[in-house]
């Protein structure tokens, strides 16, 4: 068994996690000091194949998006602040490194090794401590030379670093950051405010899960409310505090909404597993054995059911198995995806059968 459990072990050690995972390198004072910064100072560069040019639009654009957060923003370094935020825009990017592996280094939108074309790059000191998250935005070309030529923009260089600048105006680095310091209050804030487009919310409703933001549980019960949000917030309930189960139970097994039943399903497994909780398992397991329960919202539970181990859905598993092994049509992918599942969870419930 135990030669069975390291292979896991090590590949459990490179799956990627979220860049707030690396809070867990700080220690409790550094912690304390991201959940209180307030005032950011913007050290902005911008480097085009001639040389530096004014990099004052790129900091007014990051001082004006922080600031959507409730931010101070600062641009004179003579001036007190609790962390600088630094971006650096090149017509030609310099590559500055990643970690070597895990967290940013496996994030879509973290500094690219191959990458040679227009690019900025973002991190962020606490103090005098270069922290380990980066990201980074690109242009939609990899030769400002071309490309500016190609458009009769004029000079490369300014072409490119205007590009760039449309990028950071839609890329959610004042979400990142603000989930990455640990203040779910701002996220909050901004969700409540009517100017926030929905595309932002769902965004939004993504970091508060990710950061197991407890105090987010009241706001995301009334994006219940809300067709367009309701999968977002079931999926964010699924990494908050048991106090949202019983809703989660509640939401499972009334909505008509199969997507909706789908995300309450998968939000049960999430906290029936991370708390260790097996009140889940019975409404789980009446899902289950539902004939009416559709094939993905059943998916989902046989999923959710190997999350929790529990004797008590070996025997239903099984049943469930049996009944799939009859069925025999191959290019059912539906079906293909609830018999993986099921085989799984069985797998998970059922380790006297592997190891006997």
């Amino acid at each position: 068994m135990r030669a069975v459990l390291l292979p896991i072990a090590y590949l459990l050690a490179l799956l990627p996690t979220p860049s707030w995972a690396y809070r867990d390198y700080f220690t409790i004072e550094q912690k304390a000091q991201l959940a209180k910064v307030q005032t950011v100072l913007v050290d902005a560069m911008a480097l085009t194949d001639k040389g530096a040019i004014e990099a004052g639009p790129i900091a007014d654009l990051a001082s004006r998006r922080l600031g959507e957060l409730g931010y101070t923003m600062v641009q004179d370094r003579a001036k007190p602040h609790d962390a600088v935020f630094k971006v650096k825009c090149e017509q030609r990017k310099t590559w500055e490194g990643t970690t070597a592996a895990g967290g940013d280094a496996d994030l879509p939108d973290a500094p690219s090794r191959l990458w040679k074309g227009p690019a900025c790059q973002m991190t962020y000191l606490l103090g005098e401590l270069k922290v380990r998250w980066q990201r980074e935005v690109r242009t939609g070309f990899d030769d400002a030379v071309v490309a500016a030529q190609a458009t009769k923009a004029g000079e490369p260089g300014a072409y490119a670093i205007g590009k760039l600048q449309e990028e950071l105006e839609k890329y959610e680095f004042p979400l990142l950051l603000t989930a990455e310091w640990g203040q779910p209050e701002r996220l909050l804030t901004l969700l409540d405010s009517a100017d926030t487009t929905q595309a932002r919310k769902v965004k939004i409703f993504s970091l508060l899960g990710e950061m197991q933001a407890d105090e987010a549980l009241p706001r995301l019960k009334q994006a219940l409310q809300d067709r367009d949000l309701a999968k977002q917030a079931l999926s964010a309930m699924g990494n908050l505090g048991r106090e949202g189960i019983p809703l989660l139970i509640e939401i499972m097994t009334t909505s008509q909404d199969l997507e909706v039943q789908t995300a309450a399903a998968k939000g049960l497994g999430q906290l029936g597993g991370l708390h260790g909780d097996a009140s889940v398992v019975l409404p789980l397991l009446a899902k289950l054995k539902d004939p009416k329960t559709d094939w993905f919202v059943l998916t989902e539970v046989a999923w959710a059911l190997g999350k929790i181990p529990d004797k008590r859905s070996i025997q239903p598993l099984y049943d469930l198995d049996k009944k799939l092994q009859a069925l025999h049509d191959p290019g059912n992918i539906p079906l293909k995806k609830l018999k993986e599942a099921v085989f799984w969870s069985i797998k998970q419930c059922d380790t006297w059968d592997q190891f006997s």
